[in-house]
């Protein structure tokens, strides 16, 4: 038997929940590389879909637990493959470089690898660019060589602790890009992809405040940058000889309330895919006039999935939402038309409504939410709720598709999507509006959406329910402190819960590289003072709190253990002393803190925990768990 063969007799005798395939896929040349079972393999474009395929790499050589790749790049020439490596249970990866021959074999492999990326040299030999991480923070970058010619060198390191470094190849494969950056300033430069071994040319040095990220076309540079006014996301363009800030010209705005998801780059198109007042778009500019075509996106769709292509002719890309599968569009540009995958149309789009709500925060400000339930729901405020939020670091919140969520609207359920202040749904200036002393506008505003749903007849106190995972725990513990009459229950994942203490010790990975999104509370008695008004953990008191599942991990760096259990037991603690002078018809809540072996930081598709936390709100809200998880089964089996 091949190296598959007996993967695939193994995995069929092992249970789902004890091993999950995670597929990765890229392609280059005629082939399509991806991960078969525990293989690395290829197969040519026209066969990717059959067993028809070649196994460069057997995963299991790595004698690692459960081990997935996470991605691919192949070399120019098709010469080598290299692929980063990673464990369910743990953040650390291995970069492993395959030799393509007749006989594939690994021909190296370096730890902690972040980014890399292949370039070819003026003597086409293959060069990997790589970025190492330790302890989270990635501050060094490399450069490969192998066969007969084989070095590793360090040329880059980041002298200041709070930016992270990352490589990106431009889209024709001209420049590779070194992106140095924290979370409100960035700086690149440029390693020309004919010639690696020169110094890379500085574009712009760091301003504070300006962000900038580069593609490249016909010997110009495509910059999406924030820098003038309005601080939003603008597309810029310069020669790539004068690469300096004062040579960009403006070439296009977005539209007030933008969020830019991404940017890809043709021969003579630019494609924008974007966020607008809560609605997905996508613009395509034409190079050649500076036309712009504006495509407004089904309603249904909640996020984009990018696709890796090498097409000049096409774009594809992926919607979905979190109760619907992606679905494939292809916007052709000879045609100037978007074209939908056709076929089976999925029952959800007549079973279910997606609502595009706003609520008045107590400053006036109107907040997205998105909202999902059932069509033929009947007396919608008897229905059980559950609330998302997250609210940090400008980043959206999470809205892929998640199977649980599908059986939990199916099931009578209603899914509100809560796009705070502090999170990325509506441009920039949405997420500085909530960072730094401006955070408690994402707790103001995650009240005023729970009041608005109750208001407007989406379900009642006694049946909603609010879940986050990581930064977004902030806004979940301080609601549960200030308003805990909102809710019945909650559940958290590897949440983010003792800001003033974590963000004091400089000792931990990412204290640093947070400071511009929590404040220095070490240095800044205003930061200490404001932190001290939301944090969590410090506002813990005796009164009422609502049910809380919690899941943590023995060993994550990004929010230690320490920090979750000191809260666990600070709320048993105040949750006694109120149970001591009960008011009529008290029921003491539950708090439990499972805590998970590994060094993750969050699983999303851990069945387990999955499980778990769906039976809790079950239990907590007295609802008949049978038909959930019959329906949950098929789709995790699946």
């Amino acid at each position: 038997m091949d190296a598959f063969e007996k993967v695939r007799a193994k995995l069929e005798t092992q249970p789902q929940e004890e091993y999950e395939i995670i597929n990765a896929e890229i392609k280059h040349g005629g082939f399509v590389y991806y991960q078969e079972g525990c293989c690395l393999v290829r197969s040519k474009d026209e066969e990717a879909d059959s067993d028809n395929y070649e196994v460069l790499f057997n995963l299991e050589e790595l004698k690692l637990d459960q081990p997935f790749i996470d991605c691919i790049r192949v070399a120019p020439d098709e010469k080598y493959v290299a692929a980063k490596i990673r464990t369910e249970d743990s953040e650390a990866s291995t970069c492993i470089i395959v030799k393509l021959s007749d006989q594939p074999a690994m021909e190296a492999s370096f730890p902690n690898v972040s980014s890399f990326e292949w370039v070819k040299d003026e003597e086409d030999e293959d060069v990997l660019f790589y970025t190492f991480q330790r302890n989270l923070r990635c501050h060094d970058v490399y450069r490969a060589t192998f066969g007969d010619n084989k070095r590793n060198e360090r040329f880059y390191t980041e002298k200041d602790p709070s930016y992270f470094v990352f490589l990106y190849l431009t889209k024709d494969s001209r420049f590779l890009t070194i992106n140095i950056m924290n979370k409100t300033t960035s700086e690149v430069w440029l390693i020309d992809g004919l010639s690696p071994w020169d110094p890379p040319v500085l574009i712009q040095k760091r301003i504070h405040g300006v962000l900038y990220y580069v593609e490249h076309r016909d010997d110009e540079l495509y910059i999406l940058t924030n820098v003038g006014e309005p601080t939003e996301f603008k597309l810029m363009r310069t020669a790539a000889d004068t690469p300096a800030i004062m040579n960009w010209d403006l070439f296009f705005t977005m539209k007030r309330n933008t969020k830019v998801v991404d940017l890809d780059m043709f021969k003579d198109h630019c494609v924008l895919f974007l966020k607008h007042s809560n609605l997905l778009y996508v613009n395509v500019i034409g190079l050649a006039d500076d036309s712009v075509r504006s495509l407004k996106l089904p309603p249904w769709a909640c996020g984009f999935i990018m696709d890796t292509n090498s097409d000049p002719k096409n774009c594809p890309f992926q919607l979905c939402s979190p109760i619907r599968p992606p679905k494939y569009y292809t916007y052709k540009f000879a045609e100037g038309k978007l074209f939908e995958e056709t076929g089976h149309e999925d029952p959800i789009t007549k079973t279910s409504r997606v609502l595009r709500l706003e609520a008045k925060s107590k400053d006036g400000k109107l907040v997205p939410m998105t909202v999902f339930h059932k069509t033929d729901s009947e007396d919608l405020q008897k229905k059980p709720l559950l609330v998302h939020v997250y609210g940090a670091y400008g980043m959206d919140l999470k809205m892929n598709f998640r199977p649980e969520r599908r059986v939990l609207v199916d099931d009578g359920w209603i899914l509100a999507y809560c796009h705070v202040r502090g999170g990325g749904e509506l441009g920039l200036q949405w997420h500085a509006d909530g960072r730094l002393t401006k955070k408690l506008n994402g707790l103001a505003d995650l009240e005023a959406c729970i009041k608005t749903l109750h208001g407007q007849g989406f379900s009642q106190p006694s049946l909603t329910t609010l879940t986050a995972f990581s930064a977004g725990g902030v806004l979940v513990g301080a609601l549960c402190n200030s308003s805990p009459e909102l809710l019945r229950a909650v559940t958290l994942e590897a949440p983010f819960l003792d800001v003033l203490n974590t963000m004091m010790d400089t000792t931990l990975p990412l204290t640093l590289e947070e400071l511009e999104e929590w404040g220095n509370p070490s240095s800044d008695e205003k930061h200490k003072n404001y932190i001290k008004r939301y944090c969590p953990y410090q506002n813990i008191k005796p009164q009422h709190y609502p049910s809380i599942h919690i899941t943590a991990y023995e060993n994550d760096e990004r929010v230690p253990l320490k920090g979750i259990v000191n809260y666990t037991e600070k709320l048993k603690e105040a949750i006694m002393e109120h149970a001591k002078d009960p008011s009529e018809g008290y029921q003491t809540p539950n708090i439990i803190l499972d805590i998970q072996p590994g060094g993750n930081h969050v699983i999303e598709d851990s069945h387990k925990k999955i499980t778990a936390q769906i039976k809790f709100l079950y239990e907590e809200l007295g609802l008949d768990s049978t038909s959930v998880f019959e329906n949950l089964k098929k789709y995790l089996k699946f």
